[in-house]
């Protein structure tokens, strides 16, 4: 089978974001949970802009409505397809956890709520038990480096409450309000696998796995456990024959046995597969950087599904593996041309673990249904809501009786979560996910391939702002992701980008070489280019929004976090003629810190990376120094001659504040005195609603005085 986008940017050509939609009174979750005042403020903030614009004097909108917390962090139907889980802020300051029993008439009460914690993930076990895990998401984001996020169980009735493994560096209390039959566990026990069939589906048993660490801050080994969430006990877990050690990563399949495993050795990965006899046989192995495929997925049936490269470009596409051959299939089950497959095989295990279609993200999500009943419902999703991407997630997925949850969003919109009723035939909201936002006033997003200096295919991703009258181009600002390694840009509403467009600049995203996502050609093309053809193609995007007329060809910045704070500084360098000012976040600024350490600037890189993947990619720091010299933001500080903001969290271990205080000092030596600030409690990014929006305004002032007022 061979999935190709049936219609283009997956049916975003609708017009209007509430074309054909029946919306219910009010929400399901705010009618059935708490109160319709949130949703009351959407419909006002709504009304407000239509009478706004009637009258052309829209005000700006506040920064504190693009860094808001969502309402909604996720929605997820029970097994049965009679309740829903939400984990919600509605109605309180902190994210707890209710459950709507969906019949006979919608009915709601909270399972947890903490005053010092947020729930940040939960699963559902059986239909009368929740798992989840929480964080503090009103401290800074230095919270995320410290392991173990603690483990909670809750019955769905909300009648108990169990801790099942502490938070790091929690002193063990009776938290919640509930009873604890026994002590936690301590804070290095994580969820691994819900059996969602075979005997243990349906009751309290659930799969942690315990870390094990060595010297160092490198897990070593991660054990499987079985847990009783009613008893809090645990019990040794059939595990086969030889089993291997050092593992990194299992798979599961539907009844929570763990299938394949993932081993990380001197380098290399080694993957293991548990054969039906329980014996484990070993399948291939290779370096981190040049693996010959990986695991994706596994089924009930036994399958194993993998992503291999493919073609001159190599694409990552999806295989079925051979085990008699001891390869995956020489025909793809699914490519993405253009891109490296992202998605999965979606599977309902009450099926027998039937696939029923698959989810791929292209430019933008797609699903290709292979059941008829339900391609036939995103047909009717996608016609009731218009130039939207419609996720469907179903229970009794294709009978009459079937449930189905949509979370629906848009470059334009955080997204909604509607509930589909296969009886009534019944379309209802359940609730938004973030509320104030009015698609009518954000920015549309488009995507682009265009051709870099030497020929390379560039993906690049646009914000544009609006009310840009035809033939005026409008100020830019050139936002480079960090990473590098990874893929930058989605068809999905962003809080930075929106913001920066709702102030009237186009934002221009570049997926430069090295990012992930394009082949692993364009990947591997920027190894050892730091400052060089990496940075060529971050001009090369402006450039090209110049010729095109989008882009006022006097007024640009750059800006960027992380590896996007580095590209800012030698954008800087070696392109001042480009841009008027720069903005960096986190960013690198000393490539031999970030290379070899420093016992004076504790960070987070492993052993393994700086060993086998950071002197391939970035560079050697004995063997390269000259290059890497070259494309030093703190060596060539004096070339920085444009306006530049720096800023960081007092926390990151990712990019400690030594590279940015390194480069404030060369700057202040070259005469060239920085805006510099700094964010206590944060890490690598800004988590603190009000850090988020005190730098959002400091933002918007900096690039006012450079560009002027769009």
């Amino acid at each position: 089978m061979r999935a190709v986008r049936e219609d283009g940017l997956n049916n975003r050509t609708g017009t209007g974001w509430k074309a054909g939609v029946r919306v219910c009174a009010g929400t399901l979750l705010a009618a059935a949970l708490l109160t319709g005042a949130g949703t009351q403020l959407a419909e006002a903030a709504e009304a407000a802009g239509v009478a706004e614009a009637a009258q052309g004097k829209a005000l700006p909108i506040p920064a504190a409505t693009f860094f808001q917390y969502p309402s909604v962090l996720k929605a997820q139907l029970s097994p049965s397809g009679k309740r829903v889980a939400i984990s919600t802020s509605r109605g309180g300051t902190r994210v707890g956890l209710a459950v709507v029993e969906l019949e006979p008439q919608p009915k709601a009460h909270r399972i947890a709520l903490f005053a010092d914690a947020d729930i940040t993930r939960f699963q559902w076990v059986g239909e009368g038990w929740l798992v989840f895990q929480v964080r503090d998401l009103q401290e800074g984001s230095g919270e995320d480096y410290q392991l173990g996020p603690g483990l909670y169980a809750a019955k769905a009735d909300g009648s108990l409450l169990h801790q099942l493994a502490q938070r790091h560096g929690q002193s063990w209390l009776r938290e919640g309000g509930g009873p604890t039959r026994r002590e936690p566990l301590a804070w290095n026990h994580v969820l691994l696998s819900v059996p969602e069939s075979g005997e243990q589906a349906g009751t309290p048993e659930i799969v942690i796995g315990e870390m094990v660490f060595g010297n160092g801050q490198q897990m070593e080994h991660l054990r499987p456990l079985w847990m009783n969430i009613d008893t809090g006990r645990t019990r040794h877990m059939d595990l086969g024959e030889d089993p291997p050690h050092g593992v990194q990563e299992w798979l599961f399949d539907s009844r929570a046995r763990p299938r394949f495993a993932k081993v990380r050795s001197q380098g290399q990965y080694h993957y293991h597969w548990r054969e039906d006899s329980g014996r484990w046989r070993k399948l291939a192995h290779g370096a981190i950087l040049d693996l010959p495929f990986d695991a994706n997925a596994i089924d009930d049936a036994g399958n194993l599904f993998v992503t291999q490269r493919v073609g001159p470009l190599g694409e990552n596409a999806l295989f079925r593996y051979d085990f008699a051959a001891g390869r995956p299939h020489t025909e793809a089950m699914v490519s993405t041309p253009g891109f490296d497959f992202s998605g999965n095989l979606i599977t309902e295990p009450s099926r027998s673990g039937q696939a029923l279609g698959v989810r791929v993200e292209t430019d933008a999500e797609t699903t290709v249904w292979f059941h008829p009943a339900l391609k036939a419902l995103q047909a009717e999703a996608d016609a009731r809501m218009p130039g939207r991407v419609n996720t469907l997630s179903c229970r009794r997925c294709g009978e009459a009786d079937m449930v189905v949850l949509v979370h629906s969003h848009s470059d334009r919109d955080p997204g909604q979560y509607w509930l589909y009723q296969a009886e009534s035939k019944r379309w209802q909201l359940v609730s938004r996910v973030m509320e104030g936002i009015d698609p009518r006033r954000s920015a549309a997003v488009d995507f682009q391939r265009i051709k870099a200096r030497d020929g390379r295919d560039l993906p690049v991703w646009l914000t544009l702002p609006q009310g840009v009258a035809p033939g005026r181009p409008a100020p830019a600002v050139v936002m480079v992701h960090g990473g590098p390694w990874l893929r930058g840009g989605y068809w999905h509403w962003q809080a930075e980008t929106q913001f920066l467009a709702s102030r009237g600049y186009l934002v221009i995203s570049p997926e430069f070489r090295g990012s992930t996502g394009y082949g692993t050609a364009h990947f591997q093309a920027g190894w050892k280019q730091w400052g060089r053809a990496m940075q060529d193609d971050v001009a090369d995007a402006l450039l090209w929004a110049r010729q095109q007329g989008l882009a006022d060809p006097q007024r640009a910045c750059i800006a960027g976090s992380g590896y996007g704070g580095y590209a800012t500084l030698m954008g800087l360098i070696r392109h001042p003629e480009l841009y008027r000012c720069g903005v960096a976040l986190s960013a690198v600024t000393d490539p031999f810190l970030y290379l070899e350490g420093s016992w004076r600037a504790r960070d987070q890189v492993s052993d393994t990376g700086r060993r086998y993947l950071l002197p391939e990619m970035v560079g050697d720091a004995q063997q390269d120094a000259a290059q890497l010299r070259e494309v030093s933001p703190v060596l060539q500080a004096g070339k920085i001659r444009a306006p530049l903001m720096l800023a960081y969290g007092r926390e990151d271990l990712r990019v400690p504040l030594a590279h940015g205080e390194r480069l404030r000092e060369a700057l202040q030596a070259a005469g060239r005195e920085p805006e510099w600030v700094v964010y206590a409690g944060e890490g690598h990014g800004w988590r603190k609603p009000e850090n988020r929006v005190d730098f959002a305004q400091r933002l918007e002032r900096f690039l006012a005085r450079h560009l002027g007022t769009p």
